[in-house]
């Protein structure tokens, strides 16, 4: 209708004037703003007004309010959802009435690794290592790590990262050493519908957000492979693999449900997809990569569901469990914890 290089105030003035005149609905005047307005955007400011035209989210979320507009809608992110199937009765402390938890020697060393990790792909100068010898790349990796507590834990994923570099480089794929995505903050609306799961049945569906910081996600030929670092030890057990493989789904979901322009603020086009996702161990010098799992997804979307429904029935249930029951922050304040024997 107008130049496309129009400045934008003067086409809301000429748009303005064709509703007056009957040409144009105000509905069609706005969606033609809106389209000029996202033209005059780059990449950044597209994604931001993306993230702002989303539903505020809470944890203190109330089912009753699902039909208005005005009211936030249900936050969840990998780490609550994994929090409440643990133990509901912990979500709720956590989550919904914000009581503070302690800070752990696991808890920092898993955020003082991860940060390093972070740092090393941001800094690793692909152009500077490619002319040197194996030697001189494991001494490279390593210099690329801080000095502190965990320098045992650096320096054998400073042995991993060099071998995957000697390895990409004989196969001449350098281009996929490095990740797409390093710790970066993905956020997307999905909807849970009321019957994905036959035994929480929904009273509607509901419109969630979904969020999560992801570790890496490494492209490989357009295949996406989302990896997890963990700073505890392996241990070879059925659950362990299930665990991991729902906290991948996750970010699956994520990944899958962003709107382009979330996924052209990261780097990834319309024909990249996860096909695989893994997790990596350095403590227990364990790494494990697989095909997605569709009943995996499927599992942590009725998962979803669960919490939702504990939601509509304000129950929040404890889970006893008398390995970690005992260090759970909220002992002290637990009714359950208070009973002779445990349901």
């Amino acid at each position: 209708m107008y130049p496309t290089n129009i400045d934008v105030k003067v086409h809301r003035l000429l748009l303005m004037k064709d509703v007056r005149h009957g040409l144009i609905s105000i509905k069609e005047a706005n969606i033609a703003l809106s389209t000029k307005e996202e033209n005059n955007m780059n990449t950044d400011e597209k994604y931001e007004a993306v993230i702002k035209a989303m539903d505020e989210y809470t944890y203190q979320w109330h089912p009753e309010n699902a039909l208005d507009p005005s009211k936030p809608i249900l936050k969840i992110t990998k780490s609550s959802l994994g929090s409440f199937k643990w133990c509901a009765n912990k979500y709720r402390f956590s989550y919904i009435e914000r009581l503070p938890q302690d800070q752990t020697e696991a808890m920092r060393k898993g955020t003082i690794v991860h940060n390093a990790r972070e740092d090393f792909f941001n800094d690793f100068d692909i152009s500077k290592a490619e002319n040197m010898s194996n030697g001189e790349i494991l001494e490279y990796c390593n210099s690329l790590f801080p000095v502190d507590d965990y320098m045992d834990m650096y320096m054998t994923i400073a042995s991993f990262e060099a071998q995957r570099f000697i390895d990409a480089k004989d196969e001449d794929k350098l281009d996929e050493f490095i990740p797409i995505i390093n710790e970066e903050c993905f956020d997307c609306e999905i909807v849970i519908p009321h019957d994905i799961h036959p035994d929480f049945s929904l009273a509607r569906d509901y419109k969630v957000h979904l969020q999560g910081i992801i570790d890496r996600v490494f492209n490989e030929g357009n295949n996406l492979i989302p990896m997890e670092l963990k700073t505890g030890l392996w241990k070879e057990a059925s659950y362990k693999y299930t665990g991991m493989r729902k906290e991948m789904a996750f970010y699956e979901i994520l990944i899958n449900n962003s709107t382009q322009e979330v996924r052209e603020k990261f780097g990834l086009t319309e024909d990249m997809k996860v096909t695989h996702w893994g997790w990596y161990y350095p403590a227990s010098n364990f790494i494990h990569v697989e095909p997605l799992k569709k009943v995996t997804i499927k599992s942590v979307m009725k998962n979803i569901a669960e919490l939702i429904k504990a939601y509509e029935d304000n129950l929040f249930l404890p889970k006893y469990w008398a390995k970690t029951c005992a260090h759970c922050s909220y002992f002290g304040i637990c009714e359950a914890a208070t009973e002779d024997t445990w349901g």
